[in-house]
């Protein structure tokens, strides 16, 4: 039996589906029960911040999807939510004899890291010390933060960027999920982590530009500093050090840090990430 772990999220709700598909013994937990209804799977209430709901949902299950919101704003100097999350999620998976946990992590994690970067990496050193056989996902920027547009729009619905000329290799969510669906269900992957990314590292520029015929009006790209985008944050109430933090990394995409491509996608599931081109055909009504 399969827990899947952020289901109603943008790779959880693709990882239902294709779990689905391979009828294979799953249940999703969620922290709102209409919301599990909408999925059309098995689901269990849960919530990562009441542990008994945790230890209830880990019944008779035997791998886990570990994946949770990310870095959110916090006072300046508090570790981030997910840290004490998930690690006391992995101490319950532990208690429950769960055999294998795949984790969600981000591309870069590293020790001391700002923000998502370091809090992974401090929960991916849990998780491989507790015992429970790992595999850890590391992928680079959701292509379907340009649905959310969450950071990504001005007021205009114009694209902001750090460099318009910035390459980043952007992968649609849906691999994602593949690529976790592959791991769950096959005896592979243990004790590895993979950096999932699409298979082209594409500009601003150029993704403004399939954005403007997908939608039949112009997308224009606005260059936006890392000051100017710490600004823009404590503009919007966000904790200082939160916000130079952001504009930090912000800053780094712009450098082409996110540009490289890795072959792990095609490796899991013996095909290719979707294009962006494909990913906004998949997903036209959501632009409409």
């Amino acid at each position: 039996m399969i827990l899947v772990t952020g289901a109603t999220g943008s790779i959880g709700k693709h990882l239902v589906q294709q779990l689905q598909q391979l009828q294979v013994p799953f249940k999703a937990l969620v922290r709102d029960a209409g919301k599990g209804r909408m999925l059309g799977c098995p689901y269990v209430v849960g919530d990562f911040d009441d542990p008994e709901s945790i230890d209830a949902a880990l019944t008779a299950v035997d791998q886990v999807l570990l994946n949770g919101a990310g870095a959110v704003p916090t006072a300046d100097g508090a570790e981030q939510p997910m840290v004490a999350q998930q690690k006391a999620a992995i101490d319950a998976a532990v208690r429950a004899g769960v055999a294998k946990m795949v984790k969600i992590s981000v591309w870069r994690a590293h020790q001391g890291g700002r923000l998502a970067e370091g809090a992974h990496w401090d929960i991916e050193q849990h998780l491989k010390a507790s015992g429970i056989e790992w595999a850890l996902l590391q992928p680079s920027g959701f292509m379907q933060n340009f649905i959310t547009g969450a950071g990504t729009f001005s007021d205009d619905g114009s694209l902001i960027a750090p460099a318009v000329d910035a390459p980043v290799s952007y992968i649609d969510c849906y691999d994602i999920a593949a690529c976790a669906a592959a791991l769950l269900t096959e005896p592979s992957g243990s004790g590895r982590s993979f950096v999932l990314t699409g298979p082209e590292a594409l500009t601003m520029a150029e993704i403004a530009g399939q954005l403007s015929s997908a939608l039949a009006k112009p997308v224009d790209v606005v260059g936006l500093s890392s000051d100017d985008m710490a600004a823009r944050l404590q503009a919007q109430g966000v904790p200082a050090q939160f916000a130079l933090d952001v504009a930090h990394l912000w800053a780094d995409v712009g450098t082409g840090s996110l540009a490289a491509t890795t072959p792990e996608v095609k490796n899991l599931t013996g095909r290719e990430p979707r294009t962006f081109a494909e990913f906004l055909a998949a997903n036209r009504a959501a632009f409409r």
